[in-house]
């Protein structure tokens, strides 16, 4: 059947791409070459290469939920090998896609592609930039191929660019960025990515009008990745210059016309969850046509957080009548929206259903919620009882929402026995030790507030000053 003509290969190449998404059809057609002798050493040409190509390309097109080893496309190259069949440009990038994660694989393969002098090939070396930076390796390796390349084109340069982001250097990423020859949408959306990645985000923000500011690259009109990342860097700022960045963002989706898929909606929704503007939040949810369980948990992130626990939980049944499947941030959400509420016995039901029923294991995050519910509901022996049957350690974050019902609730003795778990942990959050503290004071134990001082002052800890800032202008974004 496969003799190796352009018609056999176009239609395998066909039949793999209409089967990208089906495990089982692969396997079979993987099985169907095995035994017509299309991968067998007698074929070894160069033309021998494609199915070979193909099928590795069509392993790594196969669904995140499947169970097909990530180690399947380096298997296929090894019998490749083994059956003479020689790679060649179209080969390793696919093969360096799957070794991403590995930084002894890309090495590897780096040494194949030398031995097979297809480095100089600019498809080629940009994925082994690509693949160096996502293994985790030092940018020196990806920047080292990058320099050989001698004149590299402008999709080498933004895969430098995201390596050097990925390590965080922002310094050289800036450096970088500064002295590329050329830039475009995909330079810029890595730069912003970078910095508010790496927690940088109002100059992420800044960036984003640099952007706008550049000729060049604006051209093009923005697309998602690039808003999606200068909306994430506003709903990460504090106070009201991330709220203005955000609506001038929205303002710009708005005046260009730009559509509002499932996760260019959520990130909307979360800015402005953010600040509290519910009615904008509504708003931009009512605007997404394809709804995304992501685009439901901005939603019921916002209501939960802003006093408006009803309406998360109607929100929540609309979203399971919809048939979307809930995951552990819709069940955070929900928890965090029970505690407040004082829905202790909702909040419970649906924290027993999150495991048992869609089979979501909690988080240190879901059992902090549980344990604020039952705190603020006075319930303290079942909230140490949660905390006791947790499959883990408890964090600082934990005991910290056990802490705060206990304020609550004036119970001084559970005070101290949080106190005393919270100085095992160590100095993590100031903020903890200064509630304690305060709670002794208040209660006129000024004997164990003293004793907590002193504990504050041997740990290095300094109680957190207060902040506050004033925006006195405000550059909209065009």
């Amino acid at each position: 059947m496969w003799r190796g003509s352009p018609y056999s290969y176009a239609h395998l190449e066909r039949l793999l791409q209409n089967h990208f998404s089906a495990p089982r059809c692969l396997f079979q057609v993987h099985a169907l070459l095995l035994t017509s002798g299309a991968l067998s050493a007698s074929h070894a040409s160069a033309a021998a290469a494609f199915p070979y190509n193909c099928l590795i390309h069509a392993h790594l097109r196969l669904p995140a939920t499947s169970s097909t080893p990530l180690c399947a496309p380096l298997r296929l190259f090894s019998a490749m090998l083994a059956a003479g069949a020689r790679p060649n440009g179209h080969t390793f990038p696919s093969l360096l896609r799957s070794a991403s994660a590995s930084g002894a694989a890309t090495t590897a393969l780096h040494a194949q592609c030398l031995r097979r002098g297809l480095t100089t090939d600019r498809f080629v070396a940009c994925s082994l930039v690509s693949s160096y930076g996502r293994a985790g390796r030092l940018p020196h390796d990806a920047r080292k191929v990058f320099e050989e390349m001698g004149s590299p084109d402008l999709a080498s340069a933004n895969s430098m660019l995201d390596v050097l982001c990925i390590a965080g250097d922002l310094p050289s990423a800036r450096e970088f960025f500064e002295r590329m020859a050329e830039r475009d949408v995909v330079s810029w959306t890595t730069l912003i990515s970078g910095l508010s990645r790496n927690g940088c985000h109002w100059d992420a923000v800044e960036a984003f009008r640099g952007l706008l500011a550049d000729n060049n690259s604006n051209r093009a009109r923005l697309g998602e990745a690039t808003l999606v990342s200068v909306l994430s860097a506003c709903a990460s700022l504090d106070g009201a210059e991330g709220l203005a960045a955000g609506m001038s963002v929205h303002a710009y989706v708005v005046r260009h016309g730009v559509h509002l898929t499932a996760f260019l909606g959520t990130a909307l929704i979360n800015v402005y969850g953010k600040y509290g503007k519910l009615g904008c939040c509504k708003t931009a949810f009512q605007l997404v046509c394809d709804k995304e369980v992501c685009t439901w948990n901005a939603l019921l992130s916002a209501l939960a957080n802003h006093g408006k626990e009803a309406q998360a939980l109607v929100s929540f049944n609309m979203m399971l009548v919809g048939g979307f499947l809930p995951n552990h941030i819709t069940f955070l959400a929900l928890l965090t929206g029970c505690a407040r509420a004082g829905l202790v016995e909702v909040g419970l039901y649906w924290f027993e259903a999150m495991m048992a029923e869609y089979q979501v294991a909690p988080t240190m995050a879901h059992y902090g919620c549980v344990v604020d519910l039952l705190g603020r509901a006075g319930r303290f022996m079942d909230a140490v009882k949660t905390i006791e049957r947790m499959p883990f350690m408890p964090d600082a974050s934990v005991w910290g929402a056990l802490l705060g019902a206990s304020k609550l609730h004036g119970n001084v003795e559970l005070v101290a026995e949080i106190g005393r778990k919270l100085v095992d942990l160590g100095p993590r959050q100031s903020d903890r030790y200064v509630t304690i503290r305060n709670i002794y004071l208040e209660d006129g134990n000024w004997h164990a507030a003293t004793r907590m001082g002193e504990v504050m002052h041997e740990a290095g800890i300094k109680k957190t000053a207060g902040q506050s800032s004033v925006v006195f202008h405000s550059t909209a974004i065009p």
